[in-house]
């Protein structure tokens, strides 16, 4: 017998041939485990997408580019800010949902289209909360209640009984069937006890530039969509839907200030936030979560939310993913109420 298949039978006799394919098994596993980890310990090593479900101009909009630049800064690499609109958030939304979940392409949106598209739309091809890990939460702000300049209304009270004497004459603007815009003016609608005709738009900046030409009466948006506008004197804010008052409009009342039975618990303040497709590598999550919230804390950026209306929220993806569940339900609720529904 040579010495190699001498060589041979030893090493069979001491690794028998499942136990070398278990031992070949195991290296290819921790090969592979090394790998994953130097990629999330080296995140991100090129450009990240920030993928916004909606039109450009919008407070997500606003809120990711101001994420994204200052990210990169702190990275050394390019964040792209991509704009996917359309089915009320869903064409953007469903991207992210089925990218791979290597943390490069991300999803920067808000409450009113990650929340209520859930049970607004039958048909989706993603669920919103299982489809998705959450990441780090942005800011919460409310939504403005504006009018145009003709409406003869200075006050909501005044709003609601110029709406009261004409049925159905008043109308308001909103992004789309089933946005947040929309189910605010049902919200009010219901509450209030009044008929106002809704005139839905692909987006919120053709329907508050409808507002400000004084093609439509009024609608809900949310501060950073507007606050330009207000100042200017193009159009007139009537409420802010917050339980609290915000900064940049002190003097605005809240809607449930209006001292209306139906209207005293209301109280609607949205979050923004960045989430992954489901099964990326918590490492990444977590990596991302703490630079978001670093950045956050920078008086640069905070000073920058507040002249939006907006205040910073910070939380953990575990805190980040209680809320996003909570407002699945919540919103659910508001859908039901209101009857809408988009096959």
């Amino acid at each position: 017998m040579n010495k190699i298949n001498y060589l041979h039978q030893f090493q069979s006799s001491l690794f028998p041939a499942g136990w070398r394919i278990v031992s070949q098994a195991l290296l290819t596993v921790v090969s592979g485990t090394l790998c994953v980890s130097s990629a999330a310990q080296d995140y991100p090593t090129k450009p990240v997408r920030f993928v916004v479900p909606q039109v450009p101009g919008g407070a997500t909009d606003v809120f990711a580019r101001a994420m994204g630049q200052r990210l990169s800064d702190r990275w050394g690499r390019n964040v792209l800010v991509e704009n996917r609109f359309g089915a009320g958030g869903n064409l953007g939304t469903e991207l992210v949902a089925k990218s791979p979940a290597d943390g490069y392409t991300l999803l920067v949106t808000y409450a009113g289209s990650q929340a209520v598209n859930q049970s607004l739309y039958p048909k989706l091809a993603f669920d919103s909360v299982k489809d998705f890990q959450t990441v780090a939460t942005i800011a919460v702000t409310p939504f403005l209640l504006i009018v145009n300049n003709s409406v003869p209304a200075k006050t909501l009270k005044e709003l609601i009984a110029l709406a009261r004497a004409k049925p159905e004459v008043l109308s308001y603007a909103s992004s789309g069937n089933g946005s947040v815009n929309h189910l605010l003016g049902e919200m009010l609608k219901v509450d209030a006890g009044i008929r106002m005709r809704h005139i839905p738009y692909k987006g919120v900046a053709p329907a508050i530039l409808d507002v400000m030409a004084g093609q439509v009466d009024l609608a809900f948006t949310s501060v950073p969509s507007v606050i330009q506008h207000v100042a200017s004197g193009r159009m007139r804010v009537i409420a802010v839907t917050s339980a609290q008052r915000v900064s940049v409009a002190p003097t605005v009342p809240t809607i449930a200030e209006s001292g209306l039975g139906n209207l005293a618990g209301f109280d609607v303040n949205p979050w923004w936030g960045i989430l992954a497709p489901a099964g990326t590598d918590m490492r990444i999550v977590r990596k991302v979560n703490t630079d978001a919230n670093d950045v956050l804390k920078t008086k640069d950026l905070q000073d920058f939310l507040k002249a939006q209306g907006a205040d910073v929220l910070l939380t953990t993806p575990e805190e980040f993913h209680k809320l996003l569940v909570a407002d699945v339900a919540k919103w659910s609720k508001v859908v039901r109420a209101s009857g809408a529904r988009i096959d």
